[in-house]
């Protein structure tokens, strides 16, 4: 039973949706949870219920009751006050998210579309299995971030690789699901363009917006909000309002109905006029409520009624603010620039007044129904309605105050992104209660000439803090903002510089080229011709390096000429120079590679030392991101030769040279590359602790967190190969949901760990997941990589273990010389250990030969030479060296290949050696 371990209710409730196969993204969905949370939850039951994989762990799931498993509460904000009337609205905005996907509650501010919208999408939670969400589109001034937005009120977050928009609509494609947005037009371009690609890729999903007016979209049926009804037969939803809320303030209230009729005709119906009315009741009674309303309203005159009603709230905001003491009015104007909820010190610093003071007069507007008042874990907090907000805020421009409360605003906000950028671990949640602020400080600043170094300056802020906050598509944009900003071409090369890093930890090759060529133009015209070449060199090294992440693949010619270029313009200076040299070095190995095999000895040579060049010139600048770069390619260079100890050696100095390194994009987008590169040079060794290592820091880096297909790549593979079935089941589940929310990708640096998981599935003959793993296999296609190179390995592998050494041996019978570019780095070692034990297994006559070569090559590599000394050992039929490679095995952090030589060697060892594979959770093992 479950109840038999210690799980927590959350960990119950995830256990339950496992047990419905739902996916570790579905999951997220249904629990209002991140994905890397959902499966940090499955590790975690993998391990308490001792199961060995995600089948397993379903059938440990309680019975869902009769009625089914439990759906997801919606996700909406909890109204302070209760909501009044609205039945036939209610009933027929409900029928229309019943029969249409997108559906827009369209009237004037203050009609009160907002309640309706959040009273409906409650009614109909119970149609949407997949759960319900709510997002507010006020604080959202860029129509580019709409996606992110939703993306927010989700808990989703970015994929490198993809927008934000694509990895939306992957997340909701097969989702039974209702958003409601609210208040979108504002931005109403930007939505329109997000619900079109939705609502195209997510046939189940529909969406209820409101808008001051339609979107103007596919699907879009349109639902015009009325007032309140005004019928005075008893059943007005007007004077049934304006009862609940001056019934609030304590005072008996038996009035008249006709009165309270009559001020709500006054106020044409409209949901906040009532309400504001209703807040004076206290102070002013009937009479005097009637008595003012009676000169304002009479300028009501002509004009549609959608007119008048809009003229109806602003009439009685002018009469709610005239009501108001001067410092009170002063206050709710300053206040309105907010785009987010503010504290009262917030408010203070804005004001330019005591905390004391503006925390009455807060208090007051808040009495009067001109501000929300909301008790938070980070304290009291204050927000004005949108449609009050906007009337502050004009009532701000009409007192010539605009600029200076927003000049205020804005220092504010670049005194809190400064503090951001200096504080501890919790600064992110920090961060997110005045990011909206920061945009709208931006946005306005932005079109400010007089205020364009403050913007500058915000833009890079912002950009900082988003990168580190993983929202790096808004990083990228805010860089490049930064760059149209400076007051000068040498701070634009800086900020381009830092987009393109950006541009390449988000896989966007394209975008990298676009923004290293704007900072090398950039850099001429502030006369930093140096500058200029280092750009260009890094360029032509990026297409390089970085291959895998261009959309456009470069000619040859056009590298050359980016290297040519770079040539003319360093002159003397070092750092130029060296980025030169290493660009040259790039194009050798990139040319040396790509050439046909076979590999003269003067080329290797001249290879190297072109590598080894641009190191030492690097290393002098005193860069380490250039001076990584370097080692990068001087690692290549050497796995190329087939040197893998020293290929290993240099990767090791990069990730040291990094890892004092300052925190900025460049730096995080080297370390996440070295850090692969690491752990592929412990794999290629046999150094399986240090390529575990490395590849679990890859897989926990935060930047990958929502494509564990790309973080758990190299982990799985030093996993398999060390035996350590669980790690790879457990992590397989992660890599398999992300590969799918990701759109199944089908790059050919996946495929090794694709296969290291088939592999472990065959090792425990677990067929129909082997077949799972070997479809996804499929999709990258018949690679030389795969034919050759790691699919040879794991081939063999578990042919071995089977039994069916002949064929391992066909399955890698080509001369390693034969097939060089796939077996090397990582490979070769694996490779020639593996054919020689073949060899010995299925009885060649060549064994003895075999086995003197691969010796020679896998020297120094502590599992593939225990691997080539076992073999000799069963040659020569020696079980004392037979069994001492065990104890190398286990040395070396290799279980599987340790319980193996145990089975190999017989008799009670065999027994002994069985029982260490059943624990791992393999099959028993065939033996000759």
């Amino acid at each position: 039973m479950v109840t038999e371990v210690d799980i927590s209710p959350r960990e119950a409730e995830v256990l339950e949706l496992v047990g419905a196969h739902l996916s570790n993204a579905e999951i997220a969905a249904r629990l209002f949870i991140s994905v890397r949370t959902v499966e940090s939850h499955v590790s975690s039951l993998l391990r308490k219920l001792e199961v060995p994989d995600r089948r397993a762990l379903a059938r440990r799931a309680p019975e869902p009751v009769a009625a089914g498993p439990a759906r997801p509460a919606p996700v909406l904000p909890a109204p302070l006050t209760s909501f009044v009337g609205r039945a036939r609205e209610r009933a027929e905005l409900a029928g229309m998210l019943g029969s249409h996907r997108q559906v827009t509650a369209v009237g004037p501010g203050g009609v009160g579309k907002t309640r309706l919208a959040l009273a409906v999408a409650a009614d109909v939670a119970g149609e949407f299995p997949d759960g319900v969400w709510f997002v507010d589109l006020v604080p959202v001034t860029d129509a580019g971030l709409v996606a992110a937005a939703v993306a927010g009120a989700l808990g989703l977050g970015e994929q490198p690789g993809r927008d934000m928009a694509e990895a939306l609509a992957a997340a909701l494609a097969d989702r039974h699901a209702l958003l409601v947005l609210d208040n979108c037009e504002q931005v109403a371009d930007g939505v329109a363009l997000f619900l079109e690609r939705l609502l195209a890729a997510c046939p189940r999903v529909t969406v209820l917006a409101t808008s001051r007016a339609r979107l103007m979209v596919p699907f879009e049926r349109v639902h015009p909000v009325p007032p309140l009804s005004l019928a005075d037969d008893g059943g007005s939803d007007a004077v049934a309002l304006f009862l609940e809320r001056a019934a609030a303030f304590g005072r008996p209230l038996d009035p008249p109905p006709a009165q309270i009729a009559e001020i709500c005709a006054r106020l044409d119906g409209m949901a906040l006029a009532i309400e504001l009315a209703a807040a004076r009741y206290p102070t002013l009674g009937l009479d005097g409520i009637t008595a003012a309303l009676s000169h304002p309203l009479r300028m009501l005159t002509g004009g549609s009624r959608a007119d008048d009603r809009h003229r109806s709230v602003r009439a009685a905001l002018d009469w709610s603010h005239a009501l108001l003491e001067p410092a009170d009015r002063a206050l709710l104007r300053q206040v309105s620039v907010f785009a987010a909820p503010f504290t009262v010190a917030a408010a203070a610093e804005v004001a330019g007044a005591e905390e004391g003071v503006v925390a009455e007069g807060l208090a007051r507007l808040a009495e009067q129904s001109l501000l929300v008042v909301t008790a938070t874990p980070h304290g009291t907090e204050y927000r004005a309605l949108e449609t009050i907000r906007q009337y502050a805020t004009e009532r701000l421009t009409e007192a010539g105050e605009l600029d200076g409360v927003r000049a205020r605003h804005l220092r504010w906000c670049l005194a809190r992104a400064a503090a951001l950028a200096e504080e501890g671990h919790d600064w992110r949640a920090r961060f997110d209660l005045v990011a909206d602020d920061l945009r709208a400080a931006l946005r306005w600043s932005a079109e400010q000439p007089e205020q364009r170094t403050d913007a500058y300056h915000l833009a890079r802020h912002l950009a900082e803090l988003t990168f580190v906050r993983t929202l790096i598509g808004e990083s990228q944009q805010r860089y490049e903002q930064a760059a149209a900003l400076a007051g000068d071409p040498g701070s634009a090369a800086s900020a381009l510089r830092h987009a393109a890093a950006v541009a390449g930890c988000r896989m966007r090759g394209d975008d990298m080229y676009r923004l290293r060529r704007a900072a090398a133009d950039a850099a001429r015209r502030a006369g930093d011709a140096s500058g200029a070449a280092r750009d260009l060199a890094a360029l032509a090294t990026d297409t390089y390096r970085f291959l895998g992440k261009f959309a456009r693949k470069l000619p040859s010619e056009e590298t050359a000429a980016l290297v040519a270029q770079a040539q003319e313009l360093a002159g003397e200076d070092p750092a130029a120079q060296a980025a030169v040299a290493l660009a040259e070095a790039g194009r050798a190995l990139n040319d040396a590679v790509g050439s046909a095999q076979g590999r003269p000895e003067d080329s290797v040579q001249e290879t190297i030392a072109r590598a080894e060049r641009a190191v030492e010139l690097t290393r002098r600048t005193g860069d380490p991101l250039a001076a990584s770069a370097a080692l990068d390619v001087l690692t290549g260079t050497l796995s190329w030769a087939g040197d893998a100890f020293e290929a290993a050696a240099t990767a090791g100095r990069r990730i040291t040279l990094l890892s004092s390194a300052p925190r900025t994009p460049a730096a995080t987008h080297e370390l996440i590359e070295a850090l692969g590169e690491a752990a592929e040079a412990g794999l290629g060794t046999g150094d399986l602790p240090g390529a575990r290592r490395w590849a679990r820091r890859l897989a926990d880096h935060p930047l990958l967190a929502e494509v564990g297909h790309r973080a758990t790549n190299w982990l799985l593979v030093a996993d398999a190969l060390g035996g350590d079935v669980d790690q790879v089941l457990t992590g397989g589940v992660r890599f398999l949901d992300a590969w799918r929310r990701a759109g199944n990708p089908a790059g050919s640096a996946l495929g090794p760990a694709v296969a290291a998981v088939a592999t472990v599935h065959g090792l425990r003959d677990d067929h129909d997941a082997q077949r799972e793993w070997e479809t996804v296999l499929d999709r990258f296609g018949a690679s030389p990589e795969r034919t050759y190179g790691y699919g040879a390995v794991f081939d063999a592998l578990l042919l071995l273990h089977r039994g069916r050494a002949p064929e391992a041996l066909e399955r890698t019978a080509p001369e390693p010389g034969e097939v060089w570019k796939w077996v090397t780095w990582i490979w070769l070692h694996w490779y020639v250990a593996l054919r020689a034990e073949a060899t010995v297994l299925a009885g060649s006559r060549d064994a003895r030969a075999r086995l003197a070569e691969a010796r020679t090559i896998t020297s120094g590599n502590p599992v593939a030479g225990a691997i080539v000394e076992r073999s000799e050992a069963l040659l020569d039929d020696d079980r004392e060296r037979l069994l001492a490679t065990a104890a190398a095995f286990d040395a070396a952090g290799c279980r599987y290949q340790s319980a193996r030589t145990l089975v190999l060697a017989g008799g009670e060892h065999a027994i002994t050696g069985a029982a260490a594979l059943a624990a791992l959770g393999l099959a028993p093992m065939a033996v000759r």
